[in-house]
């Protein structure tokens, strides 16, 4: 990754960010102010997590001589039936827990299936109209946002309430263009279909018509493009174009 430069060497701003240009001809404003936040805050997030396990070390210790967990866990099991029932057969004792489960599941069943089903709506909100309501897809991609979402709905998932992409390989998608954090949907579905083996079916042209607009696709080999061509296609398209060794003609 190196620093985008004008031709006067200087370089290039986008909103006030350098422009960095990535090995794969993808360019990302760097957000810098962003970035110190996030490292900020995972430096926050390191420390409570050192805290958490000093202090479950120090709890572990007074297990110490402890070899075998599940003949304790077995011994104190024992003891508390004994404890519950004053002696009575620890086999009774479970047939009675047993019976206290089976009311309390039927009690709560018709609960915890509304629960379920709230669950699933809120995901088909919550994803679903992700693909309907993206401007990325309504911009970018030739085919209709349900096409989309068949294809890549497994990669998104619901955590804490916000949406979530994985790649193929089940790992979280992070912005480019700000370090540290979890990429935004239409960031995420630009990365799938970046990656997607058939992503020129998906994608629309972003050529130019009319006389002497040169090529119109900076995916099919075009070897000379326009400025106003190159300025409207998308980073994904530039990349390839310039990969293929094209030039821009201003």
């Amino acid at each position: 990754m190196k620093l985008k430069l004008d031709d006067k060497g200087a370089a290039v701003l986008q909103d006030g960010k350098p422009v960095y240009v990535h090995d794969d001809g993808k360019e990302v404003a760097f957000d810098a102010a962003a970035t110190l936040a996030t490292i900020s805050r995972l430096n926050g997030e390191a420390k409570g997590h050192r805290e958490r396990a000093e202090a479950a070390e120090g709890k572990l210790k007074a297990f110490d001589g402890i070899e075998d967990a599940a003949a304790a866990r077995k011994a104190l099991q024992t003891v508390k039936n004994l404890d519950d029932k004053k002696l009575v057969d620890a086999g009774e004792v479970e047939k009675v827990k047993a019976e206290v489960k089976a009311s309390m599941e039927a009690h709560y069943k018709p609960q915890l299936e509304k629960a379920a089903a709230l669950e699933r709506e809120l995901y088909a909100e919550k994803i679903g109209g992700s693909f309907a309501r993206s401007k990325f897809i309504a911009e970018k991609v030739a085919v209709p946002a349900d096409v989309v979402q068949a294809l890549f709905r497994d990669r998104f998932q619901l955590e804490g309430g916000k949406v979530v992409a994985t790649d193929a390989s089940g790992n979280r998608i992070y912005s480019s263009s700000k370090p540290g954090e979890l990429a935004d949907f239409d960031e995420a579905v630009s990365t799938l279909l970046e990656q997607y083996p058939h992503k020129a079916s998906l994608l629309k042209s972003s050529g130019a018509s009319g006389g002497g607009a040169g090529p119109s696709n900076p995916q099919g080999g075009a070897k000379t493009m326009s400025r106003a061509q190159f300025d409207a296609a998308s980073q994904m398209e530039r990349a390839t174009f310039a990969k293929s060794g094209g030039t821009v003609i201003d």
